[in-house]
């Protein structure tokens, strides 16, 4: 069954895309959710004239999206979570969190547009922000425990003791 799509569906399409998807999803999800059409011949001309009539729209979009894309080149994400001792977490890292995390550091990206699947162990991963069907940037990022962070500041404070106790004061 062909669909135009009406709106962005992460892992199906973009919004004007003709996608084919089983008779049923398109029947009892997409066209009643008022996500989709039926993608007859009158819907596809009426698609293309559209389309003709917003084409300096949509590379608007395309640059605003690519505005965004760079301001995110380069960053990178560092996210604490409790872990069990055989390294894996309490939960799972996913989109929500990635979220969450850029919008500490500035940036606000919406959960939807971000694609990855649940972190459930230590490591380093890549998550995909989609901001046009055409322009994406993958961000890295690091799940680490928190108990080591934890453990790595009570050294650099025992450090910054030891180093102030050999200095000697001035006088």
């Amino acid at each position: 069954m062909e669909i135009i799509l009406k709106e962005d569906i992460l892992g199906l399409g973009y919004k004007n895309d003709i996608v084919n998807v089983k008779a049923g999803y398109g029947r009892n999800y997409l066209i009643p959710q008022g996500k989709g059409v039926i993608a007859s011949d009158s819907a596809k001309k009426v698609l293309a004239e559209n389309l003709k009539q917003q084409a300096h729209k949509i590379a608007a979009i395309k640059d605003a999206a690519q505005a965004n894309a760079d301001k995110l080149n380069g960053v990178s994400l560092e996210i604490a979570v409790k872990v069990s001792a055989t390294g894996v977490t309490y939960g799972s890292v996913n989109a929500a969190h990635i979220s969450e995390e850029l919008k500490k550091k500035g940036f606000d990206i919406d959960r939807k547009i971000i694609a990855i699947k649940d972190i459930k162990s230590v490591g380093d991963y890549v998550a995909v922000v989609c901001f046009h069907k055409e322009v994406s940037v993958e961000i890295p990022v690091r799940v680490v425990s928190e108990a080591s962070i934890k453990e790595a500041s009570k050294k650099a404070e025992t450090k910054v003791e030891n180093v102030a106790e050999e200095v000697p004061a001035a006088e």
